[in-house]
């Protein structure tokens, strides 16, 4: 078995770059993986390379670690690209996708995957991923991508639609939550397996189990005995109302809906304890940190340890690179997978990886409330995704005008005056053929 070159875009991420280099190095037989960390920012990147070799020493390893600012230089030859971007970053990007819509009234918390933040931020990256997709077509055309950027549903149907490359959408939602429940019940996680299928952020544990025991009833002995964890009661609530628990958390999970966020009823956030701007708030937390941690992680003299991580990136690489089979929870096309949801949506489904590739498990229907409440979350996602790839900028209007939570709050003049005021604040950020707003609908309309 040669040693797979495996290369990281956006690597300037140096915590979650460190997790999962600790994670692949330390299967051994990815112990001499070729690492090549990309970024655009060359300080960030540095560190991340100086915290990749001393992972290498760390684990004793004869993996090598490269770093490269040259995009060709590090996609060539690459047999896997994992990709970890923000573009725009926290500043402008994060905080004007806040800002601009707290003028309105509008409230967020995370604005990431949904909502009129999800929106945005996916006009900025998605461009980008086809970017470096195009460049994998032609400098690795056999490459497997990973991908972890978010709004993770739109950007793996983009790359689906628009480019040949084989992919994935990984997060750590499915694993992480299952993980919290399991404290929350009593019950260790190694003993709980489960099914759970549904959109990225909206998937829901279809079966959770012990030894074929339903562990449902310990779930809703949590309610029943007051124990619900104060910063998880959004998705307890769902879970009583819709009979599945949900996987994403409850700060993300209260702004994909329409119910939770509501001016003028604001015991709700009180009630549900809703963390609004968390992503501002843990933003400005890491930044602070930032420095103390990157020296740390730096110094020779301050203990370095290499844990593994909950994400599935080193797991897929090490069942394709071996063949020894692993099952994982993928992002892909919903080939008939899940099939009360569109054929051509992004769908969270178990997958066995081996050397046959990623082979995505048949879920079949899922539960018609949880189909229903997903499809309201597709429809922004196809209309966002629609726009990006036909430059047509009514499509971003009309991605808005059925976002739950914007609908909920803001009449159909504010919605596309406040497209209108985000296209402008992030400027050069989003691509030029949407930028062009003459003639529009909207322009017309405000006239009449």
């Amino acid at each position: 078995m040669s040693s797979p070159k495996i290369t990281f875009i956006g690597a300037g991420s140096t915590v979650f770059a460190k997790n999962l280099m600790g994670d692949i190095l330390s299967f051994p037989e990815l112990a001499d993986a070729r690492i090549c960390l990309y970024d655009i920012d060359p300080e960030r990147l540095a560190v991340s390379e100086r915290v990749g070799r001393r992972i290498v020493e760390t684990l004793k390893v004869p993996a090598t670690i490269e770093a490269t600012t040259d995009r060709d230089r590090a996609l060539d030859g690459a047999d896997y690209a994992i990709t970890m971007i923000q573009v725009a970053g926290y500043k402008p990007g994060t905080v004007t996708d806040f800002a601009v819509p707290k003028k309105y009234g509008l409230r967020q918390t995370i604005a990431d995957t949904l909502g009129i933040g999800g929106i945005m931020r996916a006009l900025r990256t998605i461009p980008v991923l086809l970017d470096y997709a195009r460049d994998m077509e032609r400098l690795c055309p056999d490459v497997f991508h990973l991908q972890y950027a978010n709004p993770m549903c739109m950007n793996i149907m983009a790359l689906n639609r628009a480019t040949k490359i084989a992919n994935v959408g990984l997060c750590h939602s499915v694993q992480g939550t299952a993980a919290q429940i399991a404290e929350d019940i009593g019950v260790p996680i190694e003993e709980i397996n489960y099914t759970c299928a549904g959109i990225n952020h909206m998937a829901f544990y279809l079966t959770f189990q012990r030894n074929g025991e339903d562990l449902y009833p310990l779930i809703r002995k949590v309610v029943e005995e007051g124990r619900v964890p104060d910063w998880n009661r959004v998705r307890y609530d769902m879970f009583l109302r819709l009979g599945y628990f949900v996987t994403e958390s409850s700060e993300h999970f209260c702004e994909y809906v329409p119910w939770y966020i509501k001016s003028g009823q604001e015991k709700l956030i009180e009630r549900y304890n809703i963390p609004l701007d968390e992503y501002i708030d843990r933003s400005e937390r890491q930044i602070r940190k930032w420095g103390d941690l990157s020296r740390q992680l730096q110094d020779p003299t301050v203990p370095f340890e290499v844990n593994r991580s909950l994400e599935y990136g080193s797991t897929i690489i090490h069942a394709m690179e071996t063949g020894k089979p692993a099952v994982v929870y993928g992002n892909v096309e919903n080939r008939d997978l899940i099939t009360n949801l569109p054929p051509d949506c992004t769908v969270e489904v178990p997958c066995l990886v081996d050397k046959n590739g990623l082979q995505p498990v048949r879920i079949g229907r899922l539960p018609p409330q949880l189909a229903g409440l997903m499809q309201t979350n597709v429809n922004v996602q196809q209309l966002t995704v629609e726009a990006i790839l036909t430059g047509n900028r009514e499509h971003i209007y009309h991605a808005a005008m059925l976002d739950p939570h914007t609908s909920a709050e803001l009449n159909l003049d504010q919605i596309w005056s406040l497209v209108d005021d985000l296209m402008d604040a992030h400027g050069d950020w989003i691509p030029e053929n949407l930028r062009k707003k003459e003639p529009s609908i909207a322009s017309m309309l405000r006239v009449a």
